[in-house]
């Protein structure tokens, strides 16, 4: 276990961006991670997993930790549900994969989300109405400043949209070493009534889905829309869907007539951050190397050679103009790293 020096982490991260890592270090167990904090106290830190999240926009001068644990196994089983507990470097997708072939249910609306399990409490990621917080029980965790591990129950992890503990209060402060998460064996509570799910399993036939099912149609529907990151270089949704009061819903309405919308509260409506994008014109906009994917106005892409930097830039060109239009601010979901 020897830190490098120099390292492209064009490799590491799904824009393909290609800055370098002045230190750089691969580990594959808490006992290799826990000896690396150690021995490296002096030096600034950057915890990556699959990259699937994060936009390089310059060289990174401080050490870069990949995390590459893997292991799933059953940590304890009840009458209707067991809880699984999953290493950070595990590759989401495929844990869900994993998920399906033991008849585990839960997770069959998150399929096919880009990055490794350790990244998801931090995001709260979520898909086709189902959060990673509806299913999560706990996870381990390292304090960076003393080497401790925690275990943080759902209720200490503050989940929101895209949003938990470990994305504000505790950013850059711990790094997340496994995820437990409470998956049903049986009676799996099938959702099927957000965006084109119906129409997805209607099209093939299927009046009662199984979570198999579910999976396959969201996995065809995804892969009908987004990019494959392998081809091209994308982060997945790159912001927020914004969250307004349904009063300033019914302003937009009247210069807007069909702006959609969904039901959050009785108070609060979201709308898709994808559709504000498009009416303003930016679907499909290409900017040399880089610009906003064709099929989703939610993914910004590098079609190959793009600096980190063209792609905030357009971010923050984007967020500018929905504002401007429709006096929205757009949240970025996508961690744009400077430096450390």
């Amino acid at each position: 276990m020897i830190i490098q020096e120099n390292i492209s982490l064009k490799p590491y991260n799904t824009f393909g961006i290609d800055v370098n890592a002045k230190y750089f270090i691969s580990v594959s167990s808490i006992s290799e991670l826990q000896h690396v904090l150690v021995n490296n106290k002096g030096i600034k830190k950057l915890i990556i997993g699959g990259g699937s999240n994060i936009l390089f926009t310059e060289d990174i001068e401080g050490l870069v930790i990949h995390l590459n644990t893997k292991g799933i196994k059953l940590r304890s089983t009840g009458d209707t549900t067991v809880v699984v507990s999953v290493a950070a470097g595990e590759n989401w997708h495929d844990f869900v994969l994993w998920s399906l072939k033991n008849d585990f249910g839960g997770v069959e609306n998150l399929s096919l989300i880009p990055g490794n399990v350790g990244t998801a409490p931090i995001q709260n990621i979520g898909a086709y109405g189902v959060e990673l917080k509806d299913i999560f029980d706990s996870c381990e965790a390292i304090d960076l400043a003393t080497g401790n591990i925690k275990t943080f129950l759902k209720s200490e992890c503050d989940f929101g949209y895209r949003e938990s503990i470990f994305k504000n209060k505790l950013k850059n402060k711990y790094i997340i070493l496994n995820v437990n998460l409470r998956l049903s064996i049986d009676n799996h509570g099938i959702k099927t009534n957000y965006g084109t799910i119906s129409n997805e399993l209607q099209k093939n036939n299927i009046t009662n889905p199984t979570i198999q099912d579910v999976s396959e149609a969201i996995i065809n529907i995804r892969t009908s829309k987004l990019p494959d990151p392998k081809l091209i270089g994308n982060s997945g949704s790159f912001f927020k869907n914004p969250v307004v009061s349904k009063e300033t819903f019914k302003l937009l309405k009247l210069n807007f007539s069909d702006i959609p919308s969904y039901e959050v509260s009785n108070k609060l409506v979201k709308i898709p951050a994808g559709w504000l994008i498009e009416k303003a014109g930016f679907k499909g906009k290409r900017f040399g190397s880089y610009g906003v994917h064709r099929k989703q106005a939610l993914v910004l892409v590098n079609y190959g050679g793009a600096k980190g930097n063209d792609i905030k830039n357009l971010a923050y060109l984007i967020q500018d103009t929905i504002l401007k239009i429709f006096r929205i601010s757009l949240e970025l979901e996508v961690n744009i790293i400077e430096t450390i």
